[in-house]
């Protein structure tokens, strides 16, 4: 079992930074990607980036503004957004998976609003 818990998110200004953290406890020594999802109100959830092995993955519309890094000898993986606009709105949920089998956070509210 893994359990994850997600910190960071709030409200900020259209062109602002947000840096969002998530932190794995239980069994952590053999959890393969680890990233974030987000969902806006009545979209579907969306896969933002994911890391494992060192290499990282970003959904298009957020190339060049995020900035996703992991610890995998803590079990953390922190999500620096730069830039950001409106459209990320949205519940941002942390995951991991492990032996074929995804963990979630509780997800933390990011709103970009002026």
């Amino acid at each position: 079992q893994v359990q994850l818990v997600e910190s960071g998110g709030g409200l900020v200004q259209p062109g602002g930074s947000l840096r969002l953290s998530c932190a794995a406890s239980g069994s952590i020594s053999v959890i393969n990607t680890m990233g974030w999802y987000r969902q806006a109100p009545g979209t579907e959830r969306e896969l933002v980036a994911s890391i494992n092995s060192g290499s990282a993955n970003y959904t298009e519309s957020v190339k060049g503004r995020f900035t996703i890094s992991r610890d995998y000898a803590k079990g953390t993986v922190d999500l620096q957004m730069s830039s950001l606009k409106p459209e990320d709105t949205a519940v941002y949920y942390c995951y991991a998976e492990r032996l074929l089998r995804n963990y979630w956070g509780q997800g933390t509210q990011v709103t970009v609003s002026s």
